[in-house]
């Protein structure tokens, strides 16, 4: 708890904590990781796209490894515990065994990823798709708010984006990866859990919609005669909700809305949002979004608006191996907890790991389900459960066993 604490001073908010990728506050949390890793017993080193990775080695040095961490960036204005916490968690456990002078069958490294969040470059999950061998070159180009391209920003901070293909892993030096994470959700705290077993991370569609109508004066049109764009942004946001809030696990969202001209006494000409669909079984998901855009369009006719919907991103759902979450299971099961199987709705670092191996993750309880946010909170007793639990995992891996 005091490490995520340390972690957390590292921020370019004032009073708040921002550590986005290739910052001077990267490079500062970056040297403590790599400190601790190596206090731990592992080496420790920077990798191509500037991921902190420490190797334990197993009973003989070049065994392939468990891959155990998560995220060292952050939103802004973050918690400090959504990312941080998965990668102090690991470096513990090794902690553990080092004391104890204990090697495994199999080696293990801890990985603090460079950027999860995408906030400087909007692009998300740079780090882990080094790895996974799965990042895409054109992403360089892409600028911060400043102009800065993350091409440039990498050479600034002493990386060589000509060598990013030195991060990527091989599958048989790999047995698996698996993420101890804050649940970022009410659930487990709802039903009385310390922790539980993620069964897959949600797929996602986002879509971008503008909506056009025509813009008059507040007091001289007819409300019969009117083509205003809010109220049918406004019945195409309920219908979101009605459509998303009947099946299951389906969660719809319109996080942003921008209404114009924006005038107290104009009728929006145009409005547009966006819109994040998200379940743990495609099938719904895509269902729903046709649904969601033929309910729009509906809406739209009907109001005598026009309307433009464009998809801004599509991922599946990247479903935690089954041998995974069985060894998960069993673990927190040993620590006498009910074993409770529940999806992601955030995105992690599996969604891109899993073009390399195997994913699992264990949630832990987190007060009230708040993060990207300050408040973001959890109990000590829960981070000590949530690393025993850890740590009896790692003790008992068995990799997947090869035909």
């Amino acid at each position: 708890m005091a490490r995520c604490d340390e972690l957390a001073r590292h921020s370019e908010l004032s009073g708040g904590l921002t550590r986005v990728y290739l910052s001077p506050e990267q490079r500062a949390a970056n040297e403590r990781v790599l400190d601790w890793m190596r206090e731990a017993g592992m080496s420790a080193r920077l990798d191509a796209a500037g991921n902190c990775v420490g190797r334990y080695e197993g009973e003989r040095p070049g065994l392939p490894a468990l891959l155990l961490g998560s995220h060292l960036d952050t939103v802004r204005d973050a918690g400090k515990y959504d990312g941080m916490l998965g990668v102090i968690a690991a470096i513990e456990c090794v902690h553990i065994l080092n004391a104890s002078e204990r090697r495994l069958p199999f080696a293990i490294e801890a990985i603090g990823f460079a950027d999860e969040e995408g906030t400087r470059f909007n692009a998300t999950l740079l780090g882990s798709r080094a790895v996974a061998g799965t990042f895409k070159r054109e992403v360089l180009d892409s600028v911060d708010v400043s102009g800065v391209s993350m091409r440039d920003a990498m050479r600034e901070f002493g990386l060589d984006p000509d060598r990013l293909q030195q991060a990527a892993r091989q599958r048989n030096d790999v047995l698996a990866f698996v993420e101890l994470h804050i649940e970022q959700g009410p659930v487990l705290e709802a039903e009385g859990l310390p922790a539980g077993v993620v069964t897959a991370i949600n797929g996602a569609t986002r879509l971008a919609v503008e909506l056009d109508g025509l813009a008059g004066h507040a007091g001289t049109v007819p409300m019969n005669l009117r083509q205003d764009a809010l109220t049918a942004a406004a019945e195409c946001v309920l219908a979101i909700e009605r459509r998303c809030g009947s099946a299951g696990e389906l969660v719809g969202t319109v996080g942003k809305l921008e209404t114009l001209p924006g005038a107290v006494n104009v009728i929006p000409g145009k409005v547009r949002f966006t819109v994040d669909i998200r379940s743990p079984r495609d099938s719904d998901r895509l269902e729903a979004v046709t649904e969601v855009v033929a309910q729009m369009q509906s809406i739209a006719k009907r109001r005598s608006v026009a309307i433009k919907v464009t998809k801004t991103h599509e991922g599946g759902v990247a479903a935690c191996a089954p041998w995974l979450m069985g060894q998960i299971g069993t673990a927190i099961a040993a620590e006498g907890i009910a074993v409770r199987m529940l999806p992601s709705g955030a995105g992690h670092e599996g969604m891109a790991m899993i073009e390399l191996c195997d994913i699992g993750m264990l949630f832990l309880r987190c007060k009230k389900g708040i993060s990207h946010n300050p408040a973001e909170a959890i109990s000590a007793v829960d981070v000590e459960t949530g690393v025993r639990v850890f740590l009896r995992f790692i003790e008992d891996f068995q990799p997947k066993a090869h035909a």
